[in-house]
């Protein structure tokens, strides 16, 4: 039975039009091949044309549509669409000069394993490209955005307040959009990749959908994706983009911090 409070908007609803202030894709990957090695052991072998990408990790392999966004200076946000696996996606940030890659692999679960958890979960994954040595910092889970709160405006009918609360939750309200007024606290997780930079991750309750974003402090953008169960029961990789500005920040006592 459908608990969730009265109007409360389905994932097709809320996202329609959440891409309006989305960087725009770029070709600089195009023609350019990537092996990639993760810390767990998975590799990952990649070659960019136009618009799609063409991959192999060992167990499968296949040539799916992609998008790739410079998100920062020679960084990229690139998204894998699975034809073959429509409940999964593969997001991954990679930096062609520090070498530095984190994967983001999301997985819409069936009801019957996801009991008390979100329904779509998420799998991070750092590593390297191969072929040259690795500089810069490791990405790796950060408490750095806990105590801020921030507002994202998507598009002129999309504007968010986020506050992060913890290492592992953060509260969310729409102030202009079809959900406003809405708000809850959801799962997070989140990864510092450089100086300013991090990727931004949560996991719904109420509705099946997960989320993944870059942040970029340095030019106040943030650039991402949402992954999950439509209203009628389709799933949907859809992108989004916003800018951000800083509201306020709170700081707390010593021995008083959040998980």
């Amino acid at each position: 039975m459908n608990q969730n409070p009265k109007d409360w908007k389905t994932y097709d609803e809320f996202a329609y039009g959440i891409d309006t202030n989305r960087l725009p894709a770029t070709e600089a990957l195009t023609g350019s091949s990537h092996k990639i090695a993760f810390d767990d052991g998975r590799t990952l072998e990649l070659a960019f044309t136009k618009g799609e990408a063409k991959w192999s990790d060992g167990k499968d392999s296949g040539t799916d549509l992609s998008e790739v966004i410079e998100v920062a200076p020679k960084t990229y946000f690139v998204e894998i669409i699975f034809a073959g696996r429509p409940k999964e996606a593969e997001t991954l940030i990679l930096n062609t000069e520090t070498r530095r890659v984190l994967s983001i692999y999301s997985v819409v679960r069936e009801v019957k394993d996801s009991v008390g958890e979100p329904q779509v979960t998420q799998i991070f994954r750092p590593g390297v490209i191969e072929g040259g040595a690795a500089s810069g910092p490791v990405p790796h889970e950060s408490r750095d955005l806990i105590g801020l709160r921030a507002h994202f405006t998507y598009s002129p009918n999309h504007v968010y307040e986020h506050t992060y609360l913890s290492s592992q939750r953060y509260a969310w309200q729409c102030l202009v959009g079809v959900q406003r007024g809405h708000g809850d606290v959801d799962l997070t997780t989140t990864y510092k990749f450089d100086d300013n930079l991090y990727i931004f991750t949560f996991r719904e309750f109420k509705i099946a959908v997960a989320s993944t974003f870059f942040y970029n402090f340095n030019d106040m953008r943030s650039t991402g994706k949402f992954l999950g169960i439509t209203g009628d029961g389709r799933i949907q990789n859809s992108p989004a983009g916003a800018f951000i500005r800083k509201a306020s920040m709170t700081y707390y006592l010593p021995g008083q911090e959040p998980v």
